[in-house]
């Protein structure tokens, strides 16, 4: 085949082409029409109603646990008989004789944990204790268009109330809340409303006993509860951007029960962690770690008879043995300054009988107690001697030294005056 028939040849090729191609191309099938699922909207699928505000529109949505029900081992009717001034202690006399029905008890879902102005609380929850039980109302954007309308409810809701209880609240959720309400040009309710943050006194006296105290692990430890099928907290804003992307419902609803839960626990700790720091002697714990974190705090605050008999109601229930030479040595120091000097001189001696980490400072304070209560330097002098075998130190040393040099003045013989006496005139 020679040139002229291989471009003949091409020339063909090229022109079929050209005709399979130059036909139009058929039209895609229409896409099919949505199928919309009864359960794509969440006032479809959750108990509430759509409020319109002069902001706009929202959803809320409203849950009752009655006073005959159970919170793991808490009762439900206890809220309402508890004292107006149960909080007090806690606060530091900021909130007092503030009736139980008057608290509002807050926590928030969000778009983030890190908080910032691009972290929103899609989700906001408020419990009350009320005559037919604990009522939660929560407040939910359905998108973010809904935002100002919901944050002004909730504004209104919370002029019902005096104190907000809340845990990791004022380091959290309510700067977080601020944030939002400055974004949506919308003066904030928290001004006038007094602050309870629960997470302190919870550490105070649970961090010595527990890995963490995190809500749920209260929950579970203290209230004896556990969660069946709960949404896990660092799922709640990829649930909810999914929300925002498909409008699928359906997903929501643990997320609604997981603020619900959150905040029905937050109540019933209200109940048993203030009175620890109300009433310390009638706390029904039976952990000594516990009586030891409350007994820290009330010596903190000057209540030092009673911080010492919880640490001493602590050493009688047992504890741990680095938390046991601990609390014998503050014992000690607590009835130093409560003037029970035949107590601290027991309390010490029990610590230099053992090895543990206080064992060179127990020495230490009874040769401070020998030398200036009792007199008695030689015993001084072996108490400074047995610390400095165990941990030495220049306060250490200049203390020996300086009793040594009392004890060789003290055996030192007086001189005889030799001086002759002067002769009387005859």
């Amino acid at each position: 085949m020679n040139i002229r028939e291989e471009l003949d040849h091409l020339r063909r090729t090229i022109a079929r082409i050209d005709r399979k191609y130059a036909q139009p191309s058929p039209a895609p099938p229409p896409p099919p029409a949505p199928t919309l699922n009864p359960y794509d909207f969440v006032e479809d699928l959750i108990s509430g109603e759509v409020l319109e505000t002069p902001l706009g529109k929202h959803f809320e949505t409203e849950r009752l646990f009655p006073r005959g029900k159970r919170h793991g081992s808490y009762d439900i009717a206890d809220l309402r008989d508890l004292p107006p001034d149960l909080l007090a202690p806690l606060s530091d006399g900021a909130i007092s004789n503030v009736p139980p029905a008057r608290w509002a008890f807050l926590d928030t879902e969000t778009t983030g944990l890190a908080g910032g102005s691009g972290t929103c609380a899609f989700l906001v929850g408020v419990g009350a204790i009320t005559s037919e039980g604990f009522r939660v109302r929560q407040f939910f954007m359905r998108d973010f268009a809904e935002e100002p309308s919901m944050l002004h409810s909730l504004s209104a809701h919370l002029e019902n109330f005096d104190v907000l209880v809340t845990y990791n609240g004022k380091a959290y959720d309510q700067p977080l809340l601020e944030t939002r309400y400055r974004m949506c040009r919308a003066r904030h309710p928290f001004t006038r409303i007094e602050h309870l943050d629960l997470l302190f006194g919870a550490r105070r006296i649970f961090k010595l006993r527990l890995e963490n105290c995190r809500l749920v692990n209260l929950e579970q430890r203290i209230l004896g509860l556990e969660r069946q099928g709960d949404l896990p907290g660092e799922m709640i804003p990829y649930v909810y951007f999914e929300y925002l992307r498909t409008q699928r419902a359906w997903r929501l609803a643990p997320l609604f029960h997981h603020n619900v839960m959150d905040i029905v626990t937050l109540a019933c700790l209200t109940g048993l962690i203030p009175a620890a720091f109300r009433d310390a002697a009638a706390i029904p714990s039976r952990h000594g770690l516990d009586l030891i974190g409350i007994a820290r705090w009330l010596q903190m605050s000057g209540r030092l008879e009673e911080a010492h008999a919880l640490m001493r109601r602590a050493v009688d229930l047992g504890l741990p043995d680095q938390h046991l030479f601990r609390t014998l040595f503050d014992c000690a120091a607590l009835e130093k300054k409560l003037g029970r000097e035949h107590a601290v001189v027991a309390t010490l001696t029990d610590l230099t009988l053992s090895p543990n980490p206080y064992r060179a400072r127990a020495w230490e304070e009874l040769g401070k107690y020998y030398e200036r209560r009792e007199r008695n330097f030689t015993m001084a002098l072996e108490c400074v001697r047995e610390a400095r075998r165990l941990e030495d130190s220049e306060t250490l040393e200049s203390r020996h030294q300086r009793l040594e040099a009392r004890l060789a003045k003290a055996t030192r013989q007086p001189r005889l005056n030799l001086k002759p006496r002067p002769r009387i005139a005859p």
